[in-house]
């Protein structure tokens, strides 16, 4: 079987992730016009790329399901780890910049995306409100989590790193309708600590430290948030605050 492999032709009205995708709030007919752009559905198969860096931007891509990483890579061949993505969610907007990607894209598990055309969705965007409201939001929401992960790196140590780490998935977890506090990790240790700038050690132990605290129960890559409140008061500084007083 190959690593991408077509599929047949979708329509976003009948989609199971339109509600977190671009086609959200737009009526029947505009969410029919935004189906004609997406020529086929893609399945990519567990470790395959989606697309490399260097690679022209051809598309956008939605998540239909699934789970992806994207990695930067620099001249030594060193690799960080810059954003996860599930249903819902739209990557390749690294290369609309330049027309070129930056990153690359993997898929985590056995996922299915939807291509859409840039060009066409541009054009598209110009007629339909609605559809350039969409595609605004979900560009401003890729400079808020740049911004959160600045804030990640700069303010917090390794354990709240983690902890505004499940807290994001966990949040994630609940707008698709699945369970906010018992989950399986997609990625492996060593990807969490790249994108969190963090060595695979100190990862484990941050792991240690919230599993003693009782914060979660972990299992392989089984999580469960046995109190999300500590997690939040972690991530808000007061865990910190607390043991200076």
């Amino acid at each position: 079987m190959p690593a991408l492999r077509p599929l047949s032709k979708t329509t976003c009205s009948s989609c199971g992730v339109r509600e977190l995708c671009l086609s959200v709030g737009m009526t029947s007919e505009d969410s029919e016009r935004l189906s004609k752009i997406v020529p086929q559905r893609v399945r990519v198969r567990k470790g395959a790329a989606l697309f490399h860096a260097g690679d022209p931007l051809r598309a956008l891509y939605a998540v239909r399901f699934g789970f992806f990483k994207t990695t930067l890579s620099s001249e030594d061949g060193r690799e960080q780890l810059t954003g996860f993505y599930m249903g819902g969610e739209l990557l390749g907007v690294d290369g609309i910049s330049d027309n070129v990607h930056v990153c690359d894209a993997i898929a985590l598990e056995d996922s299915e995306v939807c291509p859409i055309q840039f060009n066409q969705l541009e054009k598209l965007a110009r007629e339909l409100p609605s559809l350039q409201h969409n595609l605004n939001r979900i560009l401003s929401r890729e400079i808020v989590r740049d911004h959160e992960m600045l804030l990640l790196m700069g303010n917090l140590n390794a354990e709240e790193r983690l902890a505004a780490f499940l807290l994001n998935l966990s949040t994630r977890m609940f707008t698709r309708g699945y369970s906010p506090t018992a989950f399986v990790l997609r990625m492996t240790r060593e990807d969490i600590g790249s994108y969190l700038g963090l060595r695979l050690e100190t990862i484990c132990r941050a792991i240690a430290y919230l599993r003693d605290k009782g914060v979660v129960r972990v299992s392989g890559r089984a999580v469960e948030i046995l109190d999300i409140e500590k997690l939040r008061a972690m991530v808000n500084g007061c865990a910190r605050d607390a043991k200076r007083g």
